[in-house]
């Protein structure tokens, strides 16, 4: 699966997936029918299996046969197999694996950090949607990476990260991803990618900080971090320390992505 430690499931009634029920809803409305989603890079189905529990039609394309066997395994148990269509490839494959007449919503979630070129990548899921539709990509956030290991004692390691102009560290730490964001920087590439961009927000903000053995032994505890993480997600400078940050842009009408 495209994607790493950064992208364990998050809350599930975060600011995420509330534009994301917003998106499909209009979808919905729009179609008249079940919308059509793509994810790229979706691997296991951590987004596609809820997706397609809720009606949606869902394409996961991903490079991984043994995160997609995993998805199969997941749809079948859910009982939404029919509804979830998996496709080995990467972005070079969206052309021919996008439902016909484009999706409706694609996602991109923990992909623009592992791809060769983020602008062709960009195009790439642009393309793939219907004008009008949206394109939602998640990717891990720089400063965040910094502080998560300044606060665990790895202050050299955070000051390599900070200083790196990627946001990432070559070295002995075997690390894969290629590439880390910050608000400014996701704004900048779906911006040049042509698509319009509508929100970037932050998902973990502070709900990946409070351990869940606290949240566990006080009363309303839960309620109140989710009320808290939805409204810390859209709010600087809060939103812009989150551990991945969420972009969702649109595909304009009568324009081809560039």
């Amino acid at each position: 699966m495209l994607g790493g430690e950064d992208y364990a499931a998050p809350m599930k009634s975060d600011a995420v997936h509330r534009v994301l029920e917003n998106e499909l809803a209009e979808a919905r409305r729009r179609r008249g029918d079940a919308p059509e989603v793509l994810d790229v890079g979706g691997g296991s189905g951590v987004w596609a299996v809820p997706l397609a529990s809720s009606g949606c039609s869902v394409t996961v394309v991903d490079p991984s046969p043994n995160a997609l066997a995993t998805l199969r395994r997941r749809a079948a148990d859910a009982g939404v197999g029919d509804r979830v269509l998996a496709v080995q490839g990467d972005t070079d494959a969206l052309q021919s694996a996008a439902p016909s007449g484009g999706a409706d919503l694609v996602l991109g979630h923990g992909l623009l950090e592992y791809v060769d070129d983020v602008d062709v990548s960009l195009r790439a899921l642009g393309t793939a949607a219907v004008p009008g539709g949206a394109v939602s990509v998640v990717v891990a956030n720089r400063y965040a990476a910094v502080l998560g290991r300044a606060l665990t004692g790895r202050v050299a390691e955070a000051l390599r990260l900070f200083n790196d102009p990627d946001g990432r560290m070559d070295g002995p730490t075997g690390e894969t991803v290629r590439r880390r964001f910050d608000t400014e920087l996701l704004r900048r590439v779906l911006d040049r990618s042509g698509l319009v961009v509508e929100t970037v927000q932050g998902q973990g903000v502070v709900s990946d900080l409070v351990p869940g053995s606290v949240l566990e032994s006080t009363p309303g505890a839960w309620d109140a971090l989710e009320g808290l993480e939805v409204a810390a997600a859209g709010h600087p400078p809060l939103r812009d320390i989150a551990t991945r940050l969420h972009g969702l842009a649109r595909v304009p009408h009568n324009h081809t992505v560039q």
